[in-house]
């Protein structure tokens, strides 16, 4: 133990050999509300379309005809409202926080949702979004659901940690794309939860291949894939690879996600309902 140790282990970083109570870090739903399966999605880095994947992957559960929801907890680069199209702020009601509802019925919470102006900066310290993340799991009024999807932030930080330790996680997915130094990173992500004893349920590697509409020949642009030999290496059971697809970034940038067909994401959504 430490000198100048407070007693308090939930501030502390150290393994200490004198700790014997175990700690629980979890936040209680909304009393109003029921979540049956939550499913994470997170990558080791930014920029490889972890929002899309969550926003698929959540249009498909709801074609499915599961009530679905997703919360954003990417605090400080939020897109899947933009991604649903919905725009404005949320309101409250006796049971808390009313959530965005898409036109395909998939209940949103993000912090865009939340700002006067979408497009400020958020300029908080982890602590602040971490908490602002529990936030949205104890206040905001989900009612019924069958599934959510968390949109994870990049990497391993405080909100992943809050995320895992805070919710009751079902099933990590987790998203790469093919170059050596991501595929690299991807996996201290999967590491992650391997230690935190979640179940990572499916690998994505976006930006995969570029089917040329010419030839209909298949270019591995950013180089050889490495998802299956990822999967394989940690006994992941399913493994999908999704192409770089014009179409999938105009109807996210329309506001149109649900619009889309993916059937690569196929296995992955069978093997998560």
């Amino acid at each position: 133990m430490s000198e100048g140790c407070t007693h308090d282990c939930s501030s502390c970083g150290q393994s200490c050999s004198e700790r014997k109570e175990q700690f629980d870090f979890s936040a209680k739903l909304n009393a109003a509300s029921k979540v049956k399966k939550v499913i994470a999605v997170a990558s080791g880095k930014g920029g490889v379309g972890k929002s899309f994947v969550t926003s698929t992957l959540a249009a498909a559960a709801a074609k499915r005809g599961l009530r679905t929801a997703i919360l954003d907890a990417d605090i400080t680069g939020p897109s899947i409202p933009k991604a649903f199209g919905i725009s404005g702020g949320t309101l409250a009601s006796e049971q808390g926080i009313l959530p965005g509802i898409s036109a395909g019925g998939v209940r949103v919470i993000s912090l865009n949702m939340l700002v006067e102006k979408p497009e400020d900066p958020v300029v908080w310290r982890g602590p602040v979004i971490a908490g602002t993340v529990r936030q949205f799991w104890t206040e905001v009024f989900w009612d019924d659901i069958d599934i959510m999807f968390v949109d994870m932030p990049p990497g391993t930080g405080d909100v992943p940690l809050t995320v895992f330790q805070s919710l009751p996680i079902d099933g990590v997915v987790v998203v790469c794309s093919p170059q050596e130094l991501v595929g690299m990173i991807v996996e201290k992500s999967v590491r992650m939860a391997e230690m935190m004893d979640k179940k990572v349920v499916g690998l994505v590697e976006n930006m995969s291949y570029f089917v040329c509409p010419d030839c209909g020949k298949k270019h591995e642009i950013y180089g050889k894939s490495q998802v299956e030999a990822l999967a394989a290496k940690h006994g992941v059971p399913v493994a999908c690879r999704l192409p770089i697809n014009a179409d999938y970034a105009s109807a996210v940038d329309r506001g149109a996600v649900e619009s889309l067909d993916c059937p690569e994401l196929k296995p992955l959504v069978d093997a998560i309902l």
